[in-house]
């Protein structure tokens, strides 16, 4: 059965001053939770503002235990980025019928 998980997340991005700042330290983030998670991200929000940004993550898989682990590891994993901090997260996993 198929299961998705859903992470919207906000950073702050405080060393950034311009968008292509921005857009270096997201496009690095993006790289290195694609490659490690394999998962789709996007930033959702936020995209005329050079210190902010909210992404969405989204990670399906076939049982919940392994999706909800996967999830918790990536939000460590966004806790520890050291060119961003994670000030909010939202985390849903559902079954589509």
């Amino acid at each position: 059965m198929l299961h998705i998980g859903v992470l919207q997340f906000t950073l702050e991005i405080p060393y950034a001053e311009s968008l292509k700042d921005k857009r270096g330290v997201l496009n690095s983030l993006k790289d290195r939770l694609r490659r490690n998670y394999n998962l789709s991200i996007s930033e959702i929000e936020d995209q005329d503002d050079c210190t902010l940004a909210t992404m969405g993550a989204v990670i399906a898989g076939s049982d919940i235990p392994s999706l909800n682990s996967t999830m918790d590891h990536l939000i460590n994993t966004l806790h520890d980025w050291k060119d961003a901090t994670l000030t909010d997260h939202q985390l849903e996993i559902f079954t589509p019928r």
